[in-house]
């Protein structure tokens, strides 16, 4: 089949059309995976193909994106083994897209990208189609299509034949302008009737066929199911329910439909195939009721609006604890499940060796029903170290679900685990950390546990040092060194490298228990991740353990962890992914109260603004009770000092700033920031946790892409330029961010309310790195040009307001070579090379320079909008370069600071004002002290930054 959608021309959306020929001997299961480079973000997702032609497999999908500038495109593998031809990312420009159409041909083994079939077949100038129409009744009289070119004038054509799959209509018009879309609308005789909106169908297409009540144009013979039947039948509220049908509602049906399990009070036609059921009294919605029809037969009422309505949290969101409660004597359950019809508690003797079966169940135990939807048991006895997992009856059926609020599970997350968390605290375990007076005292970097230290001999003769590698311990390893050949070299790795590089804080992406499928703990070597596909939000990752069996050690681990980092002077930030499940209808959350903890489209279907399939619906009380539960848990019981929000945007304004209050009474110096991205999911765009509402969140701070753009061009757009690499007029963008994204004045203007609500940044692991960034957009600058303009970048980061956020590895400007979302990728693209750290020891202790002078000047960090406007003052400058003093009046700022970024590739003269000045800055050496007193004017190099301080 080859679905279409109706909308195809719709202004805001663009529809992609790929063919494929495969290789002749092909035995690989290929897919498509795409996305959309701006101006408007689409994430990256794969696609099957889902059609064929003459040419071979066709997929037809339609981006919400209105002329992007670019569309890519991998043939590959759910594995990501790659087609031939597709090594390299094969593009889709602007310029081929024609009508809000991307129209493509593509061949296994060949690397161009064709808009015309390459076999020879010439844009046709006549439509010529068969269309098949099938409707339930099977009725066909007076029924027809108007169909119409493109931009051209329509005419009716009547389904005058039929065949065994229904009417048939034979469609020839003239195409002169060779239309890639047709148009089409099922209609009874003068308009008396129509099914759906106008669909949109390939001109080229010989056969197509159409659905009753489907806007989705098959291009092969869809499968249906021909019998009369209810379609589904949905509580939208405590006291009404709608039943749809596959064919026309008549007062028979109304006489001949039961309903057992609930009081009715009235059944009403609602629409053409739609009935409204009224009950007498308020639904319990754990009953089985049950709708019935002598034709059409049954259907069990599901939830559906009403588990998403204010009257539901109303009556059943709980404010009490929830999760495991253990003491050696005894240990209480609570699970919130109030749609449940039955719960059971399944006890597990959890194995050391092996994944834990069905024959390990030790004991079932009935749940009590509790107070607001929860289910209680209490077990008497020391259940430390036993597994737990409950069984949910619901009228559909029973199934199996671990604990959203399990702290500790077994292997790969599918049990969770009772254990004594007194027994889980390392050597020196206390709450001291590291001193943080303000956000914008943060350097952030970040790193993945597994890339940190998995560098080794297995690749090349050069060893990271590290015993433990891609583990936890790994992480804190102090005196570790770059071996070469086995011997140890003067350059540090790992915790020493960290710490000698000056940064405050660490941060990790994802740690906590993430999807079997994309990394199974019991093969922890096998395949890498980034793990941004949650599975258990309150447990770390086994993974980077060297038990994962043992719930225990990685809890244990992952606070050791901490615990070194902060014995360093380091302090930790957690990756947070709240926004999705790894698979929705496989989620715990969704398995205990279906329908409850995701979004849905007006269509019924899992929302998708995170682009992964589901957006989790943080407005509704319990799923933002889990969040503010969850990052309040890993902070008090793990010591973490700050989390990073994944796809921020998705969430409610409400929940994070419950989020931020909740922390505050942990640690006030906690940080809280995210990607405030503005994602097109069904909530109203005024409580979007996004930049447009910064404002509304006064203690959360935002990526910056800004900055990150406008210093080295869009990260959708491969080729295109920024301030430091080559495009101009980016004067007021730049400055926009040095100030930290505050209304400066009527040209400089952001997003925030005050600086610290900006984390300033230029590379993080999605997308390029800045150095590959740099290869794309000046591929024959010379390697010196360009570790200057990545020096540039480098050192306006660190002379902005806000928050300074780095990339692990960019102090040596790490290459991922080339790839752009190594979030599956081997060990040999993530890996942080430290052999490249020692090559680039010069452009390492840089960074370091620039982080001591950020840290011994508070003008670089200050946190009132007030004080930025008072005491950074921007000078007139040539194109391309700015330059702007910090006034010695900001506060705890001891003496003026003169800045200037020249990102032009010659040499250019600054004139300075008066007074004698300190050069602590020069694109080649950075720091606190004094390289040369100038006084006037300074040349300023090409693609340099100049840092100037009074004596």
């Amino acid at each position: 089949m080859f679905p279409m959608s109706a909308s195809a021309l719709d202004k805001e959306s663009t529809l992609v059309v790929v063919h494929y020929q495969e290789a002749p001997d092909n035995q690989m299961d290929w897919n498509l995976w795409l996305w959309a480079n701006g101006p408007d973000y689409f994430p990256n997702k794969g696609f099957a193909f889902n059609g064929e032609d003459d040419y071979g497999k066709v997929a037809a999908y339609e981006f919400p994106v209105d002329s992007p500038e670019q569309i890519g495109l991998i043939v590959r593998t759910d594995n990501w083994d790659k087609d031939k031809g597709s090594e390299s990312d094969r593009l889709i420009t602007k310029d081929m897209i024609k009508d809000g159409v991307a129209e493509v041909w593509i061949k296994s083994g060949d690397t161009k990208i064709y808009t015309s079939n390459p076999d020879g077949e010439t844009a046709k100038t006549e439509v010529d189609m068969k269309v098949h129409y099938f409707r339930y009744d099977n009725t066909y009289t007076d029924w027809g299509v108007w169909t119409w070119p493109d931009g051209g004038d329509g005419q009716s054509i009547n389904f005058d034949e039929t065949d065994a799959y229904g009417g048939v209509a034979n469609v020839k018009f003239a195409n002169p302008d060779a239309k890639q879309l047709i148009g089409l609308i099922t209609k009874k005789g003068e308009w008396s009737d129509k099914d759906g909106e106008d669909r949109f169908a390939l001109s080229t297409a010989k056969e197509i066929w159409l659905v009753e009540g489907d806007s989705t144009i098959y291009y092969s013979e869809p499968e249906i199911d021909r019998s009369p039947k209810i379609v589904s039948f949905e509580a939208n509220t405590f006291r009404q329910a709608e039943l749809t049908l596959n064919r026309a509602v008549d007062e028979q049906f109304l006489s001949e439909l039961t309903v057992d399990g609930a009081a009715v009070e009235s059944v009403e036609k609602a629409g053409d195939k739609s009935v409204t059921v009224n009950f007498s009294a308020d639904l319990d919605l754990a009953q089985v009721i049950t709708a019935s029809h002598p034709t059409f037969g049954d259907k069990v009422l599901q939830a559906g609006d009403v588990l998403r309505s204010p009257e539901f949290d109303a009556k059943y969101a709980y404010d009490g604890k929830l999760g495991v409660t253990y003491k050696q004597s005894k240990t209480n359950f609570v699970l919130w499940a109030p749609t449940a019809q039955d719960v059971s508690l399944e006890l597990w003797n959890m194995p050391k060796d092996r994944p834990a079966n069905d024959k390990d169940i030790k004991k079932t135990i009935a749940m009590k029903r509790g107070e607001r939807g929860t289910w209680t048991a209490e077990v008497r006895g020391d259940l430390d170290g036993i597994g737990y997992t409950y069984n949910v009856k619901h009228a559909s059926g029973s199934v199996r679900a671990v604990d959203p609020y399990a702290t500790a599970v077994g292997v790969n997350g599918d049990q969770g685990v009772i254990v004594d968390l007194n027994e889980t605290k390392p050597k020196r375990w206390n709450s001291m950390k590291p001193k943080l007076q303000n956000a914008t005292d943060a350097i952030i970097y970040e790193t993945h546990v597994r890339d940190f230290s998995i560098f080794d001999v297995t690749s090349d003769k050069y060893d990271s040092g590290i015993a433990n590698k891609g583990k936890y311990l790994g992480v804190v390893e102090p005196g570790t060194r770059l071996l070469v050949d086995g011997k140890k070299t003067a350059t540090k790795t790992g915790l020493d490298h960290v710490k000698d590089l000056g940064v405050t804080h660490v941060q990790f992406i994802p740690v906590y228990d993430y999807n079997t499928a994309s990394v199974d703990e019991t093969k922890p070597n096998a395949t890498y991740n980034w793990g941004y596909d949650p599975k258990n939000y309150n447990a770390p990752e086994g993974s980077y353990s060297t038990n994962p069996y043992d719930a225990k050690v990685r809890i244990m681990q992952m606070k050791e962890m901490i615990q070194g980092l902060h014995d360093n002077n380091l302090r930790a930030v957690m990756d947070v992914v709240y926004n999705h499940m790894f698979d929705a209808q496989a989620s715990n959350l969704h398995k205990i109260v279906p329908g409850y903890y995701y979004r849905y489209t007006a269509g019924g279907d899992f929302a998708n603004g995170t682009g992964v399939g589901n957006d989790t619906a943080s407005e509704r009380k319990m799923m933002q009770k889990l969040i503010v539960d969850s990052v309040v848990y890993w902070a008090k019981e793990y010591h973490w000092d700050g989390f990073r929000f994944d796809l921020m945007g998705i969430h409610d304004v409400e929940t994070m700033n419950q989020v931020r209050q909740a922390l505050d009474k942990v640690d006030k110096s906690i940080l809280v920031f995210g990607e405030g991205w503005d994602l097109s999911t069904p909530l109203d765009p005024a409580l979007k946790a996004n930049q447009k509402n910064a404002y509304k969140m006064p203690g959360v701070a935002h990526f910056n892409d800004n900055i990150r753009d406008g210093l080295k061009g869009s990260v959708f757009i491969d080729t295109d330029k920024g301030f430091i690499n080559g495009k101009d007029g980016l004067e007021n963008r730049i400055k926009t961010g040095i100030v930290g994204e505050i209304d400066y004045n009527a040209e400089i203007k952001g997003f925030t309310k005050e600086p610290t609500q900006a984390i300033t940044y230029v590379e993080a692991h999605d997308n390029h790195t800045l150095w590959d960034k740099l290869e794309l957009t000046n591929p024959i600058a010379s390697e010196l040009n360009k570790t200057k303009m990545h020096r540039l970048a480098s050192s306006i980061l660190l002379t902005s307001q806000g928050t300074t956020f780095l990339h692990a590895g960019q102090e040596f400007m790490r290459t991922k070579e080339g790839d752009h979302n190594s979030y599956k990728s081997p060990d040999r693209i993530n890996q942080m090379d430290w052999k490249r750290a020692a090559d680039r020891k010069a452009d390492v202790q840089y960074m370091k320079g620039l982080i001591e002078m950020r840290k011994q000047n508070p003008g670089l960090r200050m946190t009132k909008a007030t004080d930025i406007k008072k005491n950074l003052k921007f000078y007139q400058a040539e194109a391309n370069v700015i330059t702007y003093l910090i006034d010695d009046k900001a506060p705890s700022q001891k003496k003026d600071l003169f800045v200037t970024h020249n990102a032009n590739p010659s040499q250019v003269t600054v004139k300075l004002p008066k007074g004698q000045w300190n050069i602590i800055v020069n694109g080649k050496q950075a720091g606190t002290k004094t390289i040369k007193r100038v006084s006037g004017s300074v040349n300023v190099p090409a693609y340099s930054t100049f840092v100037l301080k009074q004596p």
